[in-house]
C-alpha cells in the first residue's frame, strides 16, 4: 500500500513538474526575440519558403496545451493510474492516456492555425474587413459567450466532470494499449468540445499572452472540476457576450 501511495506522489510530482516547466518554457519564451512566434499577427508571415514560423507555432501551441489543458485532466489521469496501478505497465497505460488527449488538441490547434490563416487572406482581400478587423475579435467573443448556452457545451462539460464513470464504460481490460489510449482520445474529443471556443480566444488575443492562459486555463479548470464549476458557465457566457458588445460600442462612440 505504502509502495503504490508512494509512486502515485512521486507521478503528480513529475506530471507538476512537467506542467510548470511548460509555464516557465512560456514565460521564458514570451521574454525572449523570438516572443512574436507567439503572437496572433506573426502567424500570417508563415509562407512555403519559411516554415519556421509555423514552426514555432506548433512548438508554442504544445507548450500551451501542457500549461492550460493538462492541468483539467489530471482527476482523470490520476483515477486512471489508481486503477491501473497493479499492472507492471502502468506509467506506459498512463503515458498513452495523455498522449491521446494531447492528439485531439494538437490538431485542433493545426486547423484552428490554418483557419487563422484563410481568415487574414480574406482579410487582406477585403478592404471593409481589413480596415475593420476589430470585427473579428468581437464576434469571436460573441460566438465564445453563445456557445457557453449550447446543449453541447453542457454535455460535453458534464462528461469531463464525471472521470469515474468515463472511465469505467471504457475500460473492460481488452487491449490495455489501446484502451489507454482510446480512453485519453475520447476525453480529448469531448474536452474539446466544452473548451474549444474559450481556446478559440487565444487567437484573438495573442497566443502567447500568459496572463490571458492563466485566466482561461484557471476558467477551464474551475468549470471541469470545481463542484460548483457547471454554474460559472452561463455567467461566463454572459461576460463574453458583453465584452464583444462593449467592443463594438466603444468603436462607433
Amino acid at each position: 500500500m505504502w509502495q503504490s501511495l508512494h509512486r502515485d506522489r512521486l507521478f503528480l510530482v513529475l506530471l507538476a513538474a512537467l506542467i510548470a516547466l511548460a509555464w516557465v518554457s512560456l514565460l521564458a519564451w514570451g521574454h525572449s526575440p523570438y516572443s512574436r512566434f507567439l503572437d496572433h499577427e506573426a502567424l500570417t508571415e508563415v509562407t512555403g519558403e519559411d516554415v519556421r514560423l509555423l514552426v514555432f507555432f506548433v512548438a508554442g501551441w504544445t507548450l500551451m496545451i501542457f500549461a492550460m489543458m493538462l492541468p483539467t485532466t489530471l482527476p482523470l489521469i490520476r483515477l486512471f493510474r489508481t486503477i491501473t496501478s497493479d499492472r507492471s505497465n502502468h506509467i506506459v497505460l498512463a503515458g498513452l492516456l495523455s498522449a491521446g488527449y494531447l492528439v485531439v488538441w494538437m490538431a485542433f490547434g493545426v486547423l484552428v492555425h490554418a483557419a487563422d490563416l484563410g481568415v487574414h487572406e480574406l482579410s487582406e482581400q477585403i478592404g471593409w474587413l481589413d480596415s475593420n478587423d476589430w470585427v473579428i475579435g468581437a464576434g469571436t467573443l460573441v460566438l465564445a459567450g453563445a456557445y457557453q448556452f449550447t446543449p453541447l457545451k453542457y454535455h460535453c462539460l458534464d462528461k469531463c466532470r464525471s472521470p469515474f464513470s468515463f472511465i469505467n464504460r471504457r475500460w473492460s481490460g481488452g487491449n490495455e494499449l489501446r484502451q489507454s489510449f482510446q480512453i485519453g482520445f475520447d476525453h480529448g474529443i469531448f474536452c474539446l468540445g466544452c473548451c474549444w471556443s474559450l481556446m478559440l480566444l487565444m487567437f484573438g488575443v495573442g497566443a502567447g499572452n500568459i496572463g490571458w492562459m492563466l485566466l482561461l486555463g484557471g476558467v477551464m479548470g474551475v468549470e471541469k472540476n470545481m463542484p460548483w464549476g457547471r454554474r460559472l458557465s452561463a455567467p461566463l457566457g454572459y461576460s463574453l457576450i458583453g465584452s464583444g458588445a462593449l467592443v463594438t460600442v466603444v468603436h462607433f462612440l
